[in-house]
């Protein structure tokens, strides 16, 4: 993906980039996008791999010739760990474990690999349309709406001369997600406050009706700025050149229908931080209120002071 390409393109692109190329039996292609970090972008890993296992499922509603009919099979978990960091100028190999086929779950297995080593490695479980009972923690109150806030790249054009110049192209740039903080930090000049960070965050244009897109592309999504809300408190960021930070593994439950091109709310919360790690639990909402999905991240957040 090019470090600036243009505004009606970019989600196109972004789309193209989590649809992977198949190169053979349950084994998927995927190319890097380079957005600055200097490595591959996690969630971009999370979103092909699961891209891959979803390819590897029924997306259509099957009857054989007996007469039994297999229902659409969606995702409704993923449990990821990173292994290493990805080379953003090379494509990823996506290999698909087909481990289980049950009468109403699906398991996957996928290894991320590059340059021969794998980066990552994914379990995912499918699971048809079933009915049942309903509870859910509820959205909190108080959260500004979407409305009047900044986007993350308009209030980095604010601090566009604390960017590096290498980067700053890629930072400043039109993103196929726009994500506006509700509480945003300035990274370079952060502060101590609580560990719970809110943003709302959709495509910039319409998404295809496959709910499978919109359920890979909120996996990439899930990624940005999880991780750091562990360091809140601590009144560092990732920006910081006395911090090594990387997400260590990732997990997530799809919970009900959405759509990403809608409003949709992040609420991140980090519990605890210790040994160089951060903990950080995150709930997605709609905007009327209905958690869609949950993520559970740990990451490293290594102080070299």
């Amino acid at each position: 993906m090019n470090s600036c390409t243009p505004v009606d393109n970019v989600l196109d692109e972004l789309l193209t980039l989590l649809k992977l190329e198949k190169i053979e039996e349950n084994i998927y292609r995927g190319n890097s996008q380079d957005l600055g970090f200097g490595n591959v972008f996690g969630g971009q890993v999370l979103g092909q791999a699961l891209s891959a296992a979803t390819r590897t499922v029924n997306q259509t509603e099957k009857t054989d010739k007996t007469g039994k009919t297999d229902k659409i099979r969606g995702a409704h978990s993923l449990h990821a760990y990173f292994m290493r960091p990805g080379d953003p100028a090379k494509p990823i190999v996506y290999q698909v474990d087909c481990i289980r086929d049950g009468k109403s779950f699906t398991t996957r297995r996928v290894v991320a690999i590059q340059k021969g080593r794998a980066i990552l490695s994914m379990s995912a479980s499918f699971h048809t349309n079933e009915t049942g009972f309903e509870h859910q923690e509820p959205m909190p109150k108080n959260i500004p709406g979407p409305e009047g806030l900044l986007s993350e790249v308009e209030l980095a054009r604010q601090i566009s001369d604390k960017i590096p110049a290498s980067i700053r192209n890629q930072i400043l740039c039109t993103k196929p997600i726009e994500i506006r903080p509700v509480n945003p930090m300035n990274p370079f000049a952060p502060k101590k406050e609580p560990p719970d960070r809110y943003v709302w965050f959709k495509t910039i244009h319409a998404m295809p009706e496959d709910l499978s897109v919109h359920k890979y592309m909120l996996a990439y999504a899930s990624d940005f700025g999880l991780v750091s809300t562990s360091l809140r408190p601590h009144g560092r960021t990732f920006w910081n050149p006395d911090m090594q930070v990387a997400s260590l593994d990732h997990a997530m439950w799809f919970h009900r229908e959405f759509r990403m091109d809608d409003w949709l709310l992040y609420v991140m919360h980090s519990p605890n931080a210790g040994r160089a790690r951060g903990l950080n639990h995150g709930r997605i909402y709609t905007r009327d209120g209905i958690l869609v999905a949950s993520t559970v991240q740990e990451g490293l957040i290594r102080y070299r002071g």
